[in-house]
């Protein structure tokens, strides 16, 4: 389990539910997918998933966040330069699982790795691309949600507090607090634009070096310019960070605001998913090993 009070859903139950409240994909196989940090995902055939999220919410609360997922998923697509996503549907609680849930579309691709593309440049293009692309899109002058990376980094300092205390067996946290500082004590951002929110390598599809397709688009939204700068780091050694740094115009500051929302992402990976989700602990390190081994932050 990734969460100590992690919702179970087996392929039984998807079947049933989806097969009862979708009856154009009654005669489709369910296949498990996988299970990532927030849902359960199940193939249906080759055309849809079914997505049940992991953590109990009151049910019109979860809905409530399905369909504004929805509309966001819409309007990242409207902007992406590649495949995403789209909505279906909202399925009922039932069966034993007690939340609504959500149906989209399949989109085909080989998820990229936190190193399989480290250096190359045609993937960082792309990157920067994609970036580029959701910065043109209209804010339509809303404001942040409130909830999340992408506002204030002073407002995660209780939870990089927590996140120090739990790695101090296995991070340098010395070295990370002081880092932190630094980061904490950057100008925020003078305006806000459209972002994906968690550009991480297991949200991005691949067909070679070529991005191919985003998913996990719920979450589009205003935010901070430089949040969606994580996937520099998550993904890319020192000159491909750079092909996305110049083909974004990104000045010293917004550069490291950047960084420090990947620092702030990555540090809460390598303790959390350590033994439930290696391969996230793993992206952490990866990525504070690049933040703190680059010649911007490595004297700290």
């Amino acid at each position: 389990m990734l969460h100590d009070d992690e919702i179970r859903v087996d392929v039984i139950t998807a079947s049933s539910l989806i097969h009862n409240q979708f009856p154009e994909f009654v005669d489709e196989e369910i296949q498990p997918f996988h299970t990532g940090t927030d849902n359960a995902v199940f193939r249906i055939g080759l055309r849809a998933t079914a997505r049940f999220p992991l953590r109990p919410v009151e049910p019109d609360v979860r809905a409530d966040t399905l369909r504004h997922e929805s509309m966001a998923m819409d309007e990242f697509a409207d902007h992406c330069p590649v495949p995403t996503p789209r909505p279906i549907g909202i399925g009922k609680p039932g069966d034993g699982y007690p939340m609504p849930w959500a149906v989209q579309s399949w989109v085909a691709g080989v998820v990229a790795t936190p190193n399989g593309l480290s250096t190359s440049r045609a993937f960082a293009d792309d990157i920067a691309n994609l970036i580029a692309a959701l910065r043109r899109a209209d804010t339509r002058q809303r404001q942040f949600c409130g909830q999340g990376r992408g506002g204030s980094l002073g407002d995660h300092e209780a939870w990089m507090d927590t996140c120090f205390k739990m790695s101090e067996a296995l991070l340098d946290v010395p070295k990370l607090r002081r880092l932190w500082e630094r980061f904490r004590a950057l100008p925020p951002h003078l305006a806000l634009a459209m972002c994906h929110k968690d550009l991480i390598p297991a949200n991005l599809l691949v067909d070679g070096e070529r991005l191919i397709g985003v998913l996990d688009c719920g979450g589009c939204g205003p935010a901070d310019p430089a949040l969606d700068l994580v996937a520099a780091w998550h993904l890319f050694e020192r000159n491909e960070r750079d092909i996305v740094r110049v083909r974004l115009g990104c000045d010293d500051v917004e550069w490291e605001r950047g960084a420090a929302w990947a620092f702030q992402q990555a540090m809460g990976l390598v303790w959390y998913y350590l033994d439930s989700h290696p391969g996230m602990a793993e992206l952490g390190r990866s990525t504070l090993n690049r933040i703190t081994t680059a010649p911007e932050f490595s004297s700290n």
